[in-house]
Formats: C-alpha cells, structure tokens, sequence
C-alpha cells in the first residue's frame, strides 16, 4: 500500500507548489502540507494543482486535469464552498481561480462557524505555521503591500481637509461601493479558538464589490448597507481598532478592523518590526505646550510604536517612532489634551490602480514576473 499512500502525498506536494506560485504564495513545509489535508479532499488537491495561474473557465480546467467537465464542476462547487476556489461570473461564462492563502482560504475557513472541519485543530496549524519567519517575509516582505492603513478621519488636520483623496478615505470607499457584506474577523475567530481572543466585536469584516456578493452566495457574510457599514467603520474607530485596506486604487474588496492582539498583520508588526502594510500618508506629531504625560497616546498604539521618555526636566513626554508607525490616527484620537495630531508624511504613496497590477508588482519583486 506504500505506493498509494506515496502517490496522495504526491498530489498534495503538488497542490503545496502550485499554492506557492500565487504572487502571495505559501512555503512549503510540514505545516502547510497538515493544512492542505484537512482542507482539501484528495480530488480538490489533484484539481487545485492543475489550476493555472490566470482565471480559467471549467472546461478549460477540464482539458487540464483530465476529469470531465460535469464532474469537474461539482468539484470547483465544492472547493468554492469551502472558500478553496473563486467563481468569477463574467458576461455568459463563469471562470475559476485558486483561492491563495491569505488573502484566501485562511479568511474563508475562518469568517463563518464550520462544523465539518476541526475549528481549533486548524487554529493551532495556522497560528504555527504563521510564525514561521519564512512565511512572515513571504506574506509581508517586498515593497508593495496587500494592505495600507486608512487613517481615522476625525483626525485629518482641517488645513489638509480638502486635500484629501477619496482612496485615502475610508468612508468614501464605502460609499462609493453601494454597500457590501460584513463577516466574522477571520483573526479574532482563529484566537477565539486558541482561547486568545480579545473582547473587540467580532462580526465586523467589512468586504467590497465581486468580492462581497461572492461571500453571500456561499454564505460567509450577511449584505450590509452603506450606513451599515459606516456604523461599523465608526464603532470600531471608537474602540480603537485599526482600518487596514486593500491596496488598491479602484474597487478595493475589504476593509478590516484590526486590534492589536489578535491580527495576524498587526502582530507581526509589533513583534518584528516587519512594514507589513503601507503607512497612511499621515503620521503623528507632538505638541509638547498641551502634552500632559499622560501615557494615553502610548497605551492605544496598537504596534507599540510610541514610548513614554523621561526629558531633562523628569517630565515624561511620548515618543513616536515614526519608521515604524502605521499612521492609523489611533493615538491622536485617544489624546484627551489634543497634543497628539496629524500631519502628512512628506512622501505620499499611492496604491496600485487594481489587483492585477497589485499582483503584478508583487510577482515582480519576488521574481515571478
């Protein structure tokens, strides 16, 4: 029986492969592979390996593995379901795509309430396999990042008001989106599991567009209106959390609300000092006449990007690390004496214009170009 079992393991070491020539890929290691198995049935593994990298329809997929098209489509159903493939309506014809990871079947397995899988077995294969410094790099290294901070609005300085860009806005992305889907923060569910989760809301991941209405047909959000999604926007601001992007001009596809805790991306900041999302095009900065010493401004950093410094007089005053700060206006809402404000970074950035050259720039600095 070795043969056999060696020619599953094939199919899965193949599907690990495949998986990592995503512009964001996976690196394959014992982890992944423990993964992929409670993910993927053995005909997933098989069809996900033969998926190409570009979006294909099904009898194209078809031709590629062998298996006949009526088949074949009961097959990419299943994995759509599980959040393993995408199905991507386009005029009279519906193309598919492997899920990637992240931004992928890790957030699909964990926006919604599984009772097929083992929810906490696959939270302790997840956190490990996130921690590995290999995996970090992969997901957060490279110039051009899946996410950007969107700085709280509230603390736009009055000067800049009417300077600002729509893409810099968080509310305008949702307005101009005509409304979305709110599912459960993929991250704070994996924690809930680990008994690690913080007490931030947890049905509040906000997602956009095609990407929104696909989450409703396979069931993983419930649709949400504008004002819907503004109340959102505003309760978690309220709370402190950090609105992390997607990285793109047009038609972004999600706006998380992050804590510190619990985020995979907001600790690995923290811990690492790793630029693993773009900075707002804001940044914090002091004005020591109104400071008080308070530490309030320290204490609602989320990536611990400000410490509290004795000066000369023994008064103690915040210091910001401005290399390592995200620019989310987090502290500058929490100061209660107005001493923390913000100012625009002297370098502006600017996303990409859509996912495909997102991805295209990814893929080219990781030489998959």
């Amino acid at each position: 029986m070795g043969h056999i079992v060696n020619a599953k393991e094939e199919v899965y070491r193949a599907l690990a492969e495949r998986l990592n020539r995503n512009p964001v890929g996976v690196p394959v290691n014992e982890g992944l592979m423990e993964i992929l198995h409670r993910l993927y049935s053995e005909s997933e593994a098989l069809v996900g390996s033969k998926f190409p990298l570009l979006p294909m329809p099904a009898d194209k997929i078809a031709s590629l593995t062998g298996i006949k098209t009526e088949k074949l489509t009961g097959i990419l159903d299943s994995m759509a379901d599980k959040g393993l493939a995408l199905e991507l309506p386009r005029r009279d014809r519906t193309f598919y795509m492997l899920a990637p990871m992240v931004v992928g079947f890790f957030e699909y397995t964990f926006m919604r309430v599984r009772d097929t899988v083992n929810m906490r077995e696959l939270a302790e294969l997840f956190e490990a396999y996130f921690q590995i410094e290999e995996v970090k790099k992969e997901f957060f290294g490279g110039d051009t990042k899946m996410f950007k901070t969107l700085v709280y609005e509230r603390v736009i300085p009055a000067a800049v008001e009417t300077e600002v860009l729509d893409y810099e806005r968080a509310s305008q992305i949702i307005r101009q989106s005509g409304g979305g889907v709110l599912s459960m923060c993929s991250c704070r569910h994996k924690a809930s599991h680990l008994g690690q989760a913080c007490d931030a809301p947890l049905e509040v991941c906000t997602s956009l567009g095609e990407s929104a209405k696909w989450l409703v047909r396979r069931g993983m959000g419930k649709p949400a209106t504008v004002d819907e999604l503004l109340r959102v926007l505003d309760q978690t601001e309220k709370l402190g959390l950090v609105h992390l992007g997607d990285n793109v001009l047009n038609k972004p596809s999600y706006i998380c609300h992050c804590c510190g805790c619990c985020c995979l991306i907001m600790r690995a900041i923290r811990e690492s000092g790793e630029k693993a999302v773009h900075p707002s095009n804001f940044q914090p900065i002091l004005n020591e006449d109104f400071c008080t010493g308070c530490g309030i401004c320290a204490e609602s950093c989320p990536i611990q990007a400000i410490a509290m410094e004795v000066e000369g007089s023994g008064t103690e005053v915040p210091s910001v690390n401005i290399e390592h700060c995200i620019g989310c206006g987090g502290c500058a809402s929490a100061c209660p004496t107005e001493a923390m404000t913000m100012s625009r970074r002297s370098v502006m950035h600017v996303p990409p214009v859509n996912k495909r050259e997102q991805f295209a720039r990814i893929s080219q600095e990781k030489g998959r170009g």
